[in-house]
């Protein structure tokens, strides 16, 4: 066992075992390559990244290779997940160098920490071509012993380079900047890369992605194009559908493989079923169709029964490998979710097997598209995707049969679950959780936020140095929160105080709030940094791209609109507006790489509209009322529920909200849109009136 075995990340713990001398990054790894003037060889990954777990095998268990590394570097590890600000900054290198990223990461730095070549995987032979990894370590050996100075040099240079680009964050304000046409531009953006035939943006490999979904949304609400609606509509259908799509046990893969959405890369990560469950639920409010609250409601059973923590946490993902069966030895991509047209047989009867298979696509010989399979591992092998829809007959027959492949797949191996439960993902999952308990009406999924949220508190969270931890596994890591931790469970909370009106969830988002800004704000340029100032940390970065996660940037933006209009704190208008101007450059330039920022600055422009509800003596009338706003598609909305203790501590900071009260002893709701209120109402149909088509 190496140094890793102390440690709590599942990802480090995975190569505790190696034969390489792993180290975890930090200040005793970095004295033993200064004290040696050694190169350090640093390989980031995570826990359920297939490519890491194949560079393991091949070369970290090999012996000699490990023997190698050994005399000549010191090896690092790092969990991207533990250590977003170390990733972050290594991966910018190699995708500055190379054009491209990805994980396993694998950079050489020098003992001052400065990278001079980096890469992805790496072949224990040289092919795909690609340099073998014993071979490059032979060279970057080789030349720190024959030519260290240039080394030294080159690795001074890069990281010259590199702030140059870090400074590019900071733009000088956003005067002349027209929000209306860069969103224009973003979605004629979004219309020219869009898949008319199978739904999603771009070719193969088609990812999901929330954060487009977010901006297509809020463009429909805000200008009325059914183009916006018609793109997001018909890709979640298609992901919904796919292979993707987990039929069986709910819950999405990581992205397909091939441009139908058939093919998956099987692992299953907590930020994509947070996000893609609220943009089922917003398409739901939208169109009224269960299709997209059935898959809603699956996608978040499946965070219930297979990634939540018995204290009420959620984990981090789970693997895209797994044993084939009880005997193997050799892990298989998929092996727990794909099926033989035999295995279905055996387990439905052939004709049952035969009706089951037109629905969902079996074929005799496997039906993965031969785009998605170019090495033949999915050969006789099918994955579920549902290209015929049933009528409500076949839809029962189906669920039947559902639930026997899934009682017969609860018997296989199953992939390997990373039970690190990461605070900015469960600031995600809280947000898709409580919004679901809204506008589906279901109370276990209000459960679910809370409890995740009071183990966070009760786990993560220091009050008396007001600071967040990264990360619970088996006890909370030694490793400070970020500004996306903070950031997301800030939003987390906003939806969690939305759905219960529990006063100390807003209050404790305002607290976080405040500690993220104190923080991760840059006084200068306006922003947030994504870490706090670390000497063993290069250089800081802020930031801005929405991709598989959103930015923290984003996040924040929306966070102090919605403080603002809670509170009526100009303080924080001011912050979010800062936001947008920090970033005017890069959204003039780039704004589909910035949607959910450039959603934000859609809200921060849009007319201010607050619901508050002054509840009466029956419940019921609370609940009809609310019932018809989670209805109905409102970006951007303030809603409060006003018992005689919320109406006091709202009183003090809108002094509006003292004088609503309970008309003809009815709950009664009050819509002020755009500076205005409206008569008050009483009726759930008056109230779907208010609201139906309105914006903010």
């Amino acid at each position: 066992m190496n140094k890793l075995a102390e440690e709590k990340s599942p990802y480090l713990l995975q190569h505790a075992n190696n034969p390489v001398d792993w180290l975890p990054w930090g200040e005793a790894a970095f004295q033993i390559a200064r004290e040696q003037n050694k190169p350090i060889f640093l390989s980031i990954g995570y826990s359920t990244c297939h490519w890491c777990h194949v560079m393991e095998h091949e070369s970290f268990e090999n012996v000699e290779t490990a023997r190698y590394m050994n005399e000549h570097f010191v090896n690092i590890k790092v969990d991207r997940e533990e250590r977003p600000d170390v990733d972050k900054l290594y991966m910018t290198f190699v995708q500055a160098t190379t054009g491209s990223g990805g994980w396993p990461l694998s950079i050489f730095l020098t003992p001052e920490l400065k990278p001079f070549f980096g890469g992805t995987y790496f072949p224990p032979q040289s092919a795909y071509g690609r340099i073998s990894f014993p071979e490059l370590l032979q060279r970057i050996s080789t030349a720190w012993q024959d030519d260290r100075d240039k080394v030294i040099e080159s690795g001074d240079s890069v990281i010259s380079a590199l702030d140059r680009y870090a400074g590019l964050a900071s733009y000088s304000g956003s005067d002349g900047v027209d929000w209306n046409e860069i969103a224009a531009h973003c979605m004629e953006h979004f219309q020219q890369v869009y898949d008319m035939q199978n739904g999603g943006f771009g070719d193969a490999p088609k990812f999901p992605r929330p954060v487009t979904h977010d901006f297509l949304h809020r463009y429909y609400a805000l200008h009325k194009d059914e183009v916006a609606l018609q793109m997001s509509r018909q890709t979640l259908i298609a992901m919904g559908n796919g292979g993707m799509n987990d039929h069986l046990g709910g819950g999405f893969h990581r992205y397909a493989v091939d441009s139908q959405w058939i093919v998956s890369h099987f692992e299953k990560m907590l930020y994509d079923q947070a996000q893609l469950v609220v943009s089922y639920l917003e398409m739901f409010q939208f169109t009224g169709n269960s299709y997209y609250a059935d898959i809603a409601r699956n996608t978040l059973d499946y965070v219930l029964r297979d990634l939540t923590h018995t204290g009420g946490g959620f984990f981090a993902g789970e693997d895209a490998d797994s044993l084939p069966d009880a005997n193997s030895t050799h892990k298989e991509e998929g092996a727990f979710y794909v099926w033989t047209q035999q295995e279905i047989e055996q387990a439905l009867g052939s004709e049952a097997a035969a009706r089951f298979g037109y629905y969902y696509g079996i074929e005799e010989k496997g039906n993965a598209p031969t785009e998605g399979d170019p090495h033949g591992e999915f050969k006789g092998k099918n994955i579920l995707h549902f290209p015929q829809q049933p009528d409500a007959e076949a839809a029962d027959f189906l669920r039947e049969c559902r639930e026997k492949l899934f009682a017969i797949r609860e018997t296989r191996p199953r992939p390997h679950r990373d039970e690190k439960i990461i605070v900015a993902w469960n600031g995600l999952t809280i947000s898709a959780f409580a919004r679901a308990a809204q506008v589906l009406e279901d109370a276990k999924y209000l459960e679910a936020a809370k409890r995740a949220a009071q183990f966070i508190k009760a786990e993560l969270w220091d009050e008396s140095s007001v600071t967040l931890l990264r990360h619970y596994k088996d006890g909370a890591a030694n490793v400070a929160g970020f500004a996306e931790d903070y950031a997301f469970l800030v939003r987390g909370l906003l939806d969690l105080f939305e759905a219960t009106f529990e006063i100390e969830w807003l209050e404790w988002a305002q607290q976080l709030n405040s500690a993220m800004l104190e923080k991760f704000w840059d006084e200068q340029g306006g922003g947030l940094y994504s870490s706090a100032p670390d000497e063993n940390i290069l250089l800081r970065f802020k930031e801005d791209y929405d991709g598989a996660e959103p930015s923290p940037n984003s996040i924040a933006a929306q966070n102090c609109i919605r403080l603002h209009h809670l509170f009526e704190d100009a303080g924080l208008r001011e912050k979010a507006e800062a936001i947008f101007k920090a970033f005017a450059g890069r959204l003039r330039d780039a704004a589909p790489a910035m949607p959910l920022l450039l959603a934000a600055q859609m809200s921060f422009n849009a007319p201010p509209l607050h619901i508050f509800i002054v509840a009466g003596a029956d419940n019921d009338e609370t609940k009809h009322l609310l019932r018809a706003i989670h209805e109905v598609f409102l970006p951007g909305k303030t809603l409060v529920v006003l018992d005689e203790s919320l109406q006091e501590y709202f009183a003090t900071r809108l002094p509006f909200v003292a004088e609503m009260k309970v008309r003809d002893g009815k709950a009664t709701a009050y819509v002020c849109r755009d500076f205005a209120c409206h008569a008050p109402v009483t009726s759930a149909e008056e109230l779907l009136e208010e609201l139906t088509g309105s914006f903010a």
